[in-house]
């Protein structure tokens, strides 16, 4: 079906998901933005409920979703839905998913993480460390929106992720380490190796005191002589150092 109006339902209803927050929160639905993602996605058993193809796109798909419905559409709608300055030829509208509760030996806190950008790596490298379960406070930016979907470059797929959760009852529940100014211990000192909880907090103000005094602290050592690292490369360091560790405590 090719779709040459903006004033088509289908269209409509595809442009609310990708420029409005409450429409993907209500409908627990997003949009993927090119073919990587939707490779990304179909490896990951997600379902997708429509392949939104430019009208000069070749469907390469089809064998994969040969019951997903198609809408192709004619250059200005493929930008008028994209974020992108060069639209992608395809994209596809899917159901946001839900993994089940499940152990999660290694977990990370995110709190109040305001650019999608940065949302996204956070969870590209989470995914790439091994970790189980990211948990999102109130306040955060979508893990699911369409630019953090870009950012992640499919990480949503392979964790469980949790919004608007309560990060100081998970605090309180479990140990987690956090990197804090006053803090005495480097990181390299750390135990790691068995189950672990990190905590980051938002871009410019870091963790909020009430998860400060709930979480124990290290710090990252910079010989540079660098004040701070941002959010996204202390996460990588302190990720990165618990996975050296436990493959370590297997070669050893």
């Amino acid at each position: 079906m090719l779709i040459t109006s903006r004033d088509n339902p289908g269209f409509r209803a595809l442009r609310a998901l990708a420029q409005n927050a409450h429409a993907r929160r209500e409908q627990q639905q997003t949009l993927l933005e090119g073919g990587h993602l939707v490779d990304e996605a179909i490896q990951a058993g997600v379902e997708l409920l429509c392949l939104i193809l430019a009208e000069d796109t070749e469907d390469r798909w089809w064998g994969e979703l040969p019951d997903t419905p198609r809408m192709r559409l004619k250059p200005g709608l493929m930008r008028e839905l994209s974020s992108l300055n060069t639209p992608p030829g395809v994209m596809a509208q899917m159901r946001i998913p839900h993994k089940a509760t499940a152990p999660d030996p290694f977990v990370l806190l995110l709190e109040a993480i305001q650019e999608p950008g940065n949302l996204g790596a956070l969870l590209r490298t989470a995914a790439a460390a091994g970790v189980d379960t990211v948990y999102f406070s109130h306040g955060s930016a979508e893990a699911w929106s369409p630019k953090a979907l870009r950012g992640g470059q499919g990480a949503q797929f392979r964790l469980r992720i949790v919004e608007h959760a309560d990060l100081l009852a998970l605090a309180q529940k479990r140990p987690v380490w956090a990197a804090l100014a006053e803090a005495k211990t480097p990181l390299y000192e750390l135990d790691l190796q068995g189950p672990v909880a990190f905590a980051f907090g938002n871009e410019g103000a870091g963790l909020s005191p009430e998860l400060q005094s709930c979480c124990r602290g290290f710090t990252i050592p910079m010989p540079g002589g660098t004040e701070s690292l941002n959010v996204a490369a202390a996460a990588a360091i302190a990720l990165f150092e618990r996975v050296r560790q436990t493959q370590a405590s297997l070669a050893g």
